[in-house]
């Protein structure tokens, strides 16, 4: 009787291992097949002169040689350091200041929350829109605004000293909602009893954040940070949609850039190719009848 129980708890094992395996199996195939390998992908054809149309011809190390040649590439990567270097603070003080007003234990702070987080859902063509209407240095709104306390607006898309910033502005407005609920997760998940020991001990409210509500928040924050650094290197829908790079090619970001040379590259050799001008679409791209 022992020998029959112990080998259907085996059995029972197996197949709980084997339905562990079954769920596990999925999220990984969907890893390997839209992460790893398109990072393999894109790693090889970086050494290689490729079209789509044609085969790819091994260049080496040309292709890198090329862009650091290339003062586009540094102008660029500039622009998307000086975007980091505004978001990522920016958008790390606007989700966690509304994440503390919000922790209150209101009746209007769900209302507040969705209305927050509705910009998350946004897509970015309808949110673009709207900010470049509200950015509009004659009739915008924020403009509209600033009048009222005597201060005459920048042009806000139409500078190259402020174009950034304007960008700057409408991303965090996009994902703050995000990040906020996070922050939100992290601040009830603090013990009130530390609270409570504050309050006995007479702290005030900046005493309370700098010796608990931080230090308690360390691991959201760095969740947070890494979300907002790695959201600032792939930035490109907000350039291409408010600005496509201008003013002077003040707000070209590495994406963008990539983008450019990418399909922009690839329309002007399907152009030069002799059996894609034989085609009637040629006209299409390069003007040819």
């Amino acid at each position: 009787m022992q020998q029959i129980s112990s080998q259907k708890k085996r059995r029972g094992r197996n197949e709980q291992q084997n339905i562990a395996y079954l769920f596990i199996l999925f999220p990984v195939v969907l890893l390997i097949g839209f992460g790893i390998l398109p990072i393999v992908m894109a790693l090889y054809f970086s050494f290689t002169d490729y079209n789509i149309i044609e085969p790819a011809n091994w260049l080496g190390l040309a292709n890198f040689q090329k862009i650091f040649h290339d003062e586009f590439f540094f102008i660029s990567l500039k622009n998307t350091l000086v975007y980091t270097f505004l978001y990522v603070p920016l958008g790390l003080v606007v989700s966690l200041g509304t994440a503390l007003l919000l922790n209150e234990k209101r009746k209007s702070t769900t209302l507040f929350r969705t209305f927050f987080y509705l910009p998350v859902l946004c897509s970015t063509v309808a949110t673009a829109t709207i900010w470049y209407w509200l950015l509009n240095p004659q009739y915008g709104l924020l403009n509209q605004l600033l009048r009222l306390v005597g201060i005459d607006g920048p042009a806000w898309l139409y500078s190259s000293n402020w174009a950034m910033t304007a960008i700057v502005i409408m991303s965090v407005w996009m994902t703050f909602g995000g990040n906020m609920m996070i922050f939100l997760a992290g601040l009830q998940g603090i013990n009130p009893v530390l609270y409570e020991a504050a309050d006995m001990e007479g702290a005030n409210s900046w005493q309370k954040f700098s010796r608990i509500t931080w230090p308690q928040l360390s691991k959201t924050t760095f969740l947070v940070t890494t979300q907002l650094i790695i959201g600032a290197f792939q930035v490109f829908d907000q350039a291409y949609m408010l600005t496509k790079g201008e003013p002077g090619n003040s707000t070209i970001t590495l994406v963008y850039y990539i983008y450019n040379k990418g399909f922009g590259g690839l329309a002007l050799k399907e152009c030069e190719n002799e059996w894609y001008q034989r085609k009637k679409r040629q006209k299409y791209f390069c003007g040819i009848s």
